[in-house]
């Protein structure tokens, strides 16, 4: 039997880029791996989101796995080097979609919706560097929202309360996008279009970086030549820190419904 492609998250929100990647890679076997104990991690330390993103990617890596796709912003920006050093497989990262906000046309801000920990940390803010005009850019630390998701809540009109609190003093800007820069943020895109939508002028176009990441997993596949041969569908593996019983059903069911 082919290996398995690890895919890890602090929690829910992987399931998102998971699923762009079954689509582009329909035939390759994935193990899902959700630290939903300890999620989130975006208010934690760098320190212990370093300590839970190794043991959890040492983890998949003693499951045999060919390549490692680490599917959280905030463990991207705090340690994805030291992943990729430790680790003897190829890795793969998710990070926030600014790069194409900040291409769309017109003088609007740009939010960056994110955890505390993505917003602050070095590796974004040298990403955040790099655009044509970094200050366009506002970074908004959201805590609460993965909370929130975690529990499995969903509706459009269930987080109105937190997005008021972080994005109502930006009700009189243009604002031509809004960065999905955690991935968990996927899951309720249609609440924050919602909101946007009643608040906002300008486009508020939605950008997350997960097909942009699912084709970067094929690319390294290609490039390692560990690309799946098989020619029936592959499979997904749901493991969990949190209860099982609790989780799968919901992993189940994001990885079901496209919707959400």
């Amino acid at each position: 039997m082919e290996s398995s492609i690890g895919v890890f998250d602090s929690g829910l929100g992987g399931v998102s880029v998971l699923r762009e990647a079954i689509r582009v890679l329909p035939h390759e076997r994935f193990i899902y791996y959700g630290d939903n104990r300890n999620a989130p991690y975006g208010d934690r330390t760098e320190a212990e989101i370093t300590k839970l993103t190794l043991r959890c990617a040492h983890t998949l890596a003693n499951q045999g796995v060919k390549a490692i796709l680490i599917a959280c912003n905030t463990a991207t920006a705090t340690c994805i080097e030291r992943i990729r050093n430790e680790l003897d497989v190829p890795v793969v990262s998710v990070e926030p979609a600014i790069k194409p906000a900040c291409m769309q046309p017109g003088y609007g801000k740009i939010l960056m919706m994110a955890t505390r920990a993505t917003t602050r940390l070095q590796r974004y803010l040298d990403l955040q560097a790099r655009m044509p005009d970094p200050s366009r850019i506002l970074n908004i630390p959201c805590p609460g929202l993965v909370e929130r998701i975690e529990q499995g809540i969903f509706a459009e009109n269930a987080f109105d309360d937190l997005l008021d609190t972080y994005l109502s003093a930006y009700h009189t800007m243009q604002i031509d996008g809004i960065v999905l820069g955690c991935t968990h943020y996927v899951f309720i895109r249609n609440a924050i279009r919602r909101y946007a939508t009643m608040h906002f002028s300008g486009a508020c176009k939605l950008f997350d970086g997960n097909e942009a990441t699912a084709h970067q997993l094929a690319r390294v596949l290609e490039e390692h030549n560990m690309a799946s041969d098989a020619g029936e569908p592959g499979g997904v593996e749901f493991h969990t820190s949190g209860d099982p019983s609790r989780y799968r059903p919901i992993f189940d069911m994001l990885l079901r419904q496209p919707g959400i």
